[in-house]
């Protein structure tokens, strides 16, 4: 050191020009660094969080012709329960099917045979299972109704008048008294037969 103080002249030092003094000089194996500050590396543009982010929506498709007791049909999904008829809608039901039973049983065989006995004893069976649970004396009320009006309106008749049709009523009656019996004696069993087990039910709760 006091070699060094002694060889340099005296007098103001000088710098070397464009400043070239503060340059350090990158040693081997190290990448030369600019005199001020480091650079800033590059960042990444985050983009917004996966939680954020709206979910891409995922297309099913969905058969209209599908099984299974869930699948859609003309946009009501099925329960699987019948459909229960009033009071009014049973009266409605019993006279029109049976009407249409005898008008087909007269324009086939001429006449009120087996096959108007034969649908009588269905259209009782099905007003009985499907009439609601409160109006279910509707049932066997309805079927004799509508078998007298079906023998009133489509039956033989001999001669016209009140009285004729009064007779031809009750012959009608009692010529088919078996078929009338049994549709209602149907539909009060199965009635009774719902009351009974509604009634269960209900005290079992």
């Amino acid at each position: 050191m006091e070699q060094s103080i002694r060889t340099q002249p005296p007098g103001p030092r000088r710098r070397p020009p464009n400043g070239a003094a503060g340059a350090a000089v990158p040693g081997p194996g190290r990448a030369p660094e600019s005199a001020g500050a480091p650079a800033a590396r590059p960042r990444p543009v985050a983009g917004p969080p996966a939680a954020s982010r709206p979910a891409t929506p995922k297309l099913r498709l969905r058969l209209p012709l599908r099984g299974g007791s869930e699948a859609p049909l003309y946009g009501r999904r099925r329960t699987g329960r019948p459909t229960r008829l009033t009071a009014i809608g049973t009266g409605v039901v019993a006279v029109l099917a049976t009407l249409a039973v005898a008008g087909l049983d007269r324009l086939l065989f001429d006449g009120l045979g087996w096959l108007f006995g034969v649908g009588y004893l269905l259209v009782c069976f099905q007003l009985a299972v499907r009439v609601r649970y409160v109006d279910l004396l509707a049932a066997p009320i309805s079927g004799p109704i509508a078998f007298a009006l079906a023998l009133l309106l489509l039956g033989p008749v001999t001669s016209s008048g009140v009285t004729a049709q009064v007779v031809a009523l009750a012959t009608g009656l009692a010529l088919r008294a078996g078929w009338l019996f049994s549709g209602t004696g149907l539909a009060a069993l199965i009635v009774l037969a719902r009351f009974v087990a509604q009634r269960r039910i209900q005290r079992s709760r």
